[in-house]
């Protein structure tokens, strides 16, 4: 009699998380049909497409690899999608990559041509170990916490093996409407504790052909290069009395090139910190120089 009493209620669980998700779908399709794009911050998961995270604001768009992603040339570095307009292209994006449209190619809106690979990409964190550094592969589990249009919060976590043990990051990232910066706030902990652990935030430097600069009094290190002859600008930047030491270390291993903010979190395992990119394609900054300007003037 229980069993016959508790299988309409589970049914009806099902049936409602299916209407939740019919509804968000229908709000999507009634979008597309009216063909008003929105301009809002915005951030999902993409199960389409290898299970990546995407988040965009009305200036610049970012992706990371899901657990679907292949162990080989994946990582848990942050990609750089360039966007030219201000509305919400995410959503596009995918959709168009489902119908055999590569987002790699600039339709008019923007593009990815930004490699990440199994490098840090814009901003990600490694575990830094006698001049080494050890990466997580790709996030475990997400949560979105907050989407209001004019900002989104969300949270991955991330969990990998270093020499020091089992380390795991909850990485809560925040993105409001007319910055270039994603902010980062970070839990470690080591075997299942809060512990204070050797950090190191890079930047990728594509094999060298990025020029890279610092400001160490300010907390900042960034990259330029001219990609399909377009500069683009990375970076990130760190209180600065947290800031233990600012490296760039080539590689001839593809990817493995960077330039490296070196910090330690505290005894909670804690880490805060900004990271993001400018693309000469958007128009608002447009050389090296404005680009450096922009990340000291932010940090300050």
């Amino acid at each position: 009699m229980q069993m016959k009493f508790k299988l309409p209620v589970l049914a009806l669980a099902a049936s409602t998380i299916l209407l939740a998700c019919s509804n968000k779908q229908s709000d999507n399709v009634t979008q597309s049909i009216s063909n008003t794009p929105v301009v809002k911050a915005y951030a999902r998961f993409v199960p389409e497409r290898r299970d990546d995270f995407a988040w965009e604001n009305d200036r610049v768009a970012f992706r990371v690899y899901g657990p679907a992603a292949p162990l080989k040339g994946h990582s848990s570095g942050v990609d750089a999608w360039f966007k030219k307009v201000d509305y919400s292209i995410i959503d596009k994006w995918y959709k168009n990559y489902v119908n055999g449209i590569s987002y790699h190619e600039d339709h008019g809106e923007g593009y990815d041509p930004y490699h990440t690979g199994i490098s840090r990409g814009v901003g990600g964190t490694a575990i830094w170990l006698d001049g080494q550094a050890f990466t997580a592969h790709s996030f475990k589990r997400y949560k979105v916490i907050e989407s209001s249009n004019d900002k989104v919060v969300f949270e991955l976590e991330y969990e990998w093996y270093t020499p020091l043990g089992i380390v795991k990051e909850i990485k809560t990232i925040s993105l409001p409407m007319g910055t270039q910066l994603f902010q980062v706030d970070s839990v470690f902990t080591l075997d299942g504790k809060p512990s204070a652990l050797p950090i190191a935030i890079g930047v990728a430097t594509h094999d060298e052909k990025a020029k890279v600069s610092y400001n160490k009094e300010n907390g900042r290190i960034s990259a330029w290069e001219v990609i399909d002859d377009l500069g683009v600008g990375t970076g990130a930047i760190l209180n600065p009395s947290q800031v233990e030491g600012i490296e760039h270390i080539p590689s001839d291993i593809k990817d493995e090139s960077h330039i490296w903010m070196f910090t330690t979190t505290d005894q909670q395992g804690r880490l805060s910190y900004k990271a993001g990119f400018a693309w000469e394609g958007a128009g608002i900054i447009t050389s090296n120089q404005a680009w450096q300007k922009y990340l000291d003037n932010v940090s300050n």
